[in-house]
């Protein structure tokens, strides 16, 4: 099976946050783990925060950006996901960051795996499959 991971589950892999060990045994599993490029940039904003907040250094945040992004097994070009992520926001009422992670996961009939209980409602209004991290 194919799982969708967004970035609230890529950033526990390389930092010490609740649900870290259940993001880590996402790794463990034989299922390939994909996620829109997109996510490059969420981890690096995730990650900068850390940093202005001397809870990480640079070095340590370009590090943690180079595992997190180097675990998923294949990055989706958003421009594959650019026109369904539109319209799947402007039908829900949400915004787009979120839905590329959505029209990824109805591409490929994969789950999406979050943290982010707002957007596990809006898998859960698209008949998306979503396991809650």
């Amino acid at each position: 099976m194919t799982l969708v991971i967004d970035a609230s589950v890529a950033v526990k892999w390389v930092l010490p946050e609740d649900g870290a060990e259940r993001a880590a045994a996402l790794q463990a599993q034989s299922q390939e783990l994909i996620a829109p490029t997109l996510i490059a940039a969420e981890i690096g904003s995730a990650l900068r925060k850390r940093v202005a907040a001397k809870e990480l250094s640079l070095s340590e945040a370009l590090s943690a950006a180079r595992i997190a992004t180097g675990l998923i097994g294949r990055l989706v070009p958003i421009q594959e996901l650019a026109e369904r992520a539109l319209e799947i926001s402007i039908e829900l009422k949400h915004h787009i960051y979120d839905c590329f992670y959505l029209a990824l996961a109805e591409r490929e009939n994969a789950a999406l795996v979050t943290a982010d209980v707002d957007l596990i409602a809006k898998a859960r209004n698209m008949k998306i499959k979503v396991r809650n991290l």
